[in-house]
């Protein structure tokens, strides 16, 4: 083992991404259902699942900046962790929708903050070993599963109030592990010749930025949706868990592989099959939901939607944005795709899940996977792709 892998908290990373992710799964497939056993309407609904994408666009930058300005990177993963405990603990004094929107927003304001500084983290401690960046990540799709499975199974006996309950006691776990993370040695000052304005001119930067908020509002109506529409045709929570985890678990096949796939592929086909793959996986969802196997075929497909699709995105990020950019680069591309994308997909969704219905509103996410897919081959020019080799591989 290299002296530079040895000294990388593998763990301790680890076990952050575990909890973070843990979170993500007891609290995207599950809090809808919460939302709609006290009578919120769908619109209501996206209106307040769309606040963390909302976040997710107006905090990142700003804790970004902070943390480059005083170099308190790590001061603010902590204590964003504890304000965002704070801030659920508000849903259980209220179900009235003004309540619920004040607890939804100070939760995500500080909830966004984390995730592009410890991504950003994550990468100076690996420096040159970035590869190693999947077998971290990795682990956030075990917590992942081991949250959706477990409470799915929980909630066919517990009522949805428990949700609450689990939420927070995993929202407390990850306020634990950032107090155990070690803080990474400061960018060398070479590697901070470029500007964010010259980085941001770059065609194959914005063409994937942009790309990248497509895909993000492809996904809107499986990350509010997806657990109301299968429990709407009779599956059980405990299936809905399952439906969950596959996904996941074609996620972590993909990470185990992805250093295998980027020396034998490049980026951006990886990218490209990663979009073709949602426009067929968000029809097959609004269209087969009649059909189990169809449903397991699209919950697969999870693994290059997501899995390949951020893997290969996220180490361009760390290619392109360099030094002290890095910590901007993450927080844009978490602004721009999960956060702006996020919101669209999300608040159409709503919009449209009461109108058209739900299989032309999945549709309508496959059309957004398409025109992602023609932006990202016609900006980023298969003659650029050298230029991101050594991402993670």
């Amino acid at each position: 083992m290299h002296q530079g892998v040895a000294a990388v908290p593998y763990w301790r990373l680890s076990a952050y991404y575990f909890s973070y992710f843990a979170f993500v799964g007891a609290f995207s497939p599950y809090f809808t259902l919460y939302l709609q056993s006290i009578a919120l309407s769908a619109t209501d609904i996206a209106l307040l699942m769309s606040l963390m994408q909302v976040m997710r666009v107006l905090a990142p930058n700003m804790w970004g900046w902070l943390a480059e300005r005083f170099g308190r990177r790590l001061a603010i993963i902590r204590v964003s962790a504890w304000a965002s405990l704070v801030g659920f603990c508000v849903f259980f004094f209220t179900t009235r929708f003004e309540g619920l929107f004040l607890a939804m927003a100070l939760m995500a304001f500080f909830w966004s903050a984390a995730l592009p500084l410890v991504e950003s983290l994550t990468f100076a401690h690996l420096g040159a070993h970035s590869g190693r960046y999947a077998s971290i990540r990795v682990w956030g799709s075990v917590g992942f599963i081991a949250a959706v499975l477990g409470l799915g199974y929980m909630l066919d006996f517990l009522p949805l109030q428990s949700v609450l309950w689990i939420t927070a006691a995993i929202l407390a776990a990850i306020a634990l592990c950032a107090a155990a993370l070690p803080e990474a040695a400061r960018p060398l000052a070479h590697r901070e010749s470029a500007s964010l304005h010259e980085t941001l001119r770059r065609p194959e930067v914005r063409a994937l930025l942009v790309a990248c908020f497509l895909m993000s509002a492809a996904h809107g109506a499986l990350y509010v949706f997806y657990s109301i529409f299968l429990v709407d045709h009779g599956y059980d929570k405990s299936v809905v868990g399952w439906m969950w985890s596959l996904g996941v678990v074609a996620e972590i096949v993909v990470f185990m592989f992805m250093p295998r796939l980027l020396r034998r592929y490049s980026m951006r086909a990886i990218l490209v099959f990663a979009f073709a793959c949602a426009v067929v996986r968000f029809a097959a969802i609004g269209w087969g939901v009649g059909s189990l196997a169809v449903l397991v075929f699209a919950q697969l497909l999870h693994g290059a939607t997501f899995g390949a699709y951020h893997a290969a995105a996220i180490a361009a990020v760390n290619q392109w944005f360099r030094g002290k950019l890095q910590s901007h680069g993450q927080a844009l591309y978490g602004s721009i795709s999960f956060g702006a994308g996020g919101m669209l997909g999300g608040l159409v969704s709503g919009f449209t899940w009461e109108t058209v219905g739900p299989a032309w509103t999945y549709t309508l996410g496959s059309l957004f996977a398409l025109a992602g897919l023609a932006w990202l081959m016609l900006g980023w020019r298969s003659g650029e792709e050298s230029m991101m080799d050594g991402g993670l591989g």
